[in-house]
């Protein structure tokens, strides 16, 4: 999809906004509609009506929730990307963890923010989308940094972390360095 405005619209990117819940959604629709350049052209309540809504009106950009009925997000993200690999979908959520996130990335979402997004910066995301950019919210890009930078350690490389932490020198340089321990450096 291009960043050009909605077909039937000359000047007016059309947005999919999809939630669980409908004050949500009738809140989200009014802040985008308050925009010049955007408009909502429909909302849907759960994955299966998210899909349908996205072949119904090929959307410039879509808005939506992971956690919902009958399908959920990421999986959303995922056919909808089947059936057109240039769509643009933004994650929109309250879900924070590192695994949510690079699902939700890997599935082919083009930005991930968190519902505690103000006015502001949920419309600039928008716009950044549709300008062909990706965007992560602070939040989530810290969390997200988090998880890629847990390391996993060896049994033994845990012993001698531990040991070191302990100041157990003596104890390190046996685990550590291979053959008797007489031979290591004093």
């Amino acid at each position: 999809m291009s960043a050009e405005p909605a077909a039937g619209s000359s000047d007016h990117a059309s947005v999919l906004v999809v939630d669980d819940h409908a004050l949500f959604r009738t809140g989200v629709a009014n802040i985008i509609n308050q925009e010049g350049d955007l408009h909502v052209v429909a909302e849907a309540g759960n994955g299966v009506e998210a899909v349908a809504a996205y072949e119904r009106h090929h959307p410039d950009v879509t808005l939506l929730d992971l956690r919902m009925p009958v399908m959920d997000g990421v999986e959303v993200v995922r056919q909808i990307r089947a059936r057109d690999p240039r769509a643009r979908v933004i994650v929109l959520t309250t879900y924070d963890t590192d695994d949510e996130i690079a699902r939700a990335l890997k599935a082919g979402a083009k930005a991930y923010v968190l519902k505690d997004v103000s006015e502001e910066d949920l419309i600039g995301c928008i716009r950044s989308v549709l300008a062909g950019k990706t965007y992560l919210a602070p939040a989530a890009a810290a969390k997200l940094a988090e998880g890629v930078a847990r390391v996993q350690l060896t049994p033994r490389e845990l012993a001698t972390l531990r040991l070191t932490a302990d100041g157990a020198w003596k104890a390190v340089s046996d685990i550590a360095t291979p053959g008797p321990p007489d031979t290591h450096a004093q």
